[in-house]
């Protein structure tokens, strides 16, 4: 089985596993939010995130909010989150320049939203397959991980595991197949202790060891 169909085989039996609803673990309610949501999830779980930004957006009622807030109460409401200092100045960057450049609207292209502080590939590709169905391919630490040890790319670097991972997914799943995998990943193919014998993927996984 090579690697296209390794991936055909991977993507058809996570559908049925986990079915076909783009579910996006940050809350939010539109654009922006998942935006200041995913900036904030560098190195940080959904979870946390999800607890700061329940009364945070409550705090922070639009863009213009953000772009005006002060930075020192920023790091206050975002403290109990990993690298917060860099976080609160991020976002109030990229606040500042949505507002300025964009007229508020969080733009749907890569080379725009990289532009943004705060923002690489990741989280462009969030944004855009998220919010604007744009298929994308979005590399987070279990689409790595889980990535490599099914045989689908041998490289380290994000982008190059993104580039890897378009040449053998079908582009339909392309969105559906980070959904798919974070939940692989919390469930079944945990990090440090995968249930490998309960795995639906184990006859397939060239890293199963029988």
């Amino acid at each position: 089985m090579n690697k296209r169909e390794r991936a055909a085989v991977m993507v058809e039996r996570m559908k049925e596993q986990y079915g076909t609803e783009k579910t996006v673990y940050l809350h939010h309610d539109n654009a922006w939010q998942l935006l200041i949501a995913v900036i904030m999830s560098a190195q940080c779980t959904d979870a946390r995130v999800n607890i700061v930004t329940k009364d945070l957006f409550k705090k922070y009622k639009s863009l213009q909010d953000f772009a005006n807030a002060d930075i020192s109460e920023l790091e206050n409401d975002i403290k109990s989150i990993g690298f917060y200092k860099a976080k609160a100045k991020n976002i109030i960057g990229t606040a500042k320049r949505l507002v300025s450049v964009y007229d508020g609207q969080v733009p749907s292209d890569l080379e725009s939203l990289l532009t943004l502080p705060g923002v690489g590939r990741k989280t462009a590709n969030v944004i855009r397959g998220n919010i604007y169905d744009e298929p994308s391919v979005v590399v987070d630490t279990h689409v790595k991980r889980i990535s490599q040890k099914m045989g689908l790319t041998a490289n380290e670097d994000p982008e190059k595991i993104e580039y890897d991972l378009m040449k053998v997914l079908p582009k339909e799943a392309w969105i559906l197949y980070n959904i798919h995998v974070i939940a692989l990943g919390r469930s079944i193919c945990i990090a440090r202790s995968p249930k490998c014998e309960e795995c639906f993927l184990k006859d397939i996984c060239p890293s199963y060891k029988k």
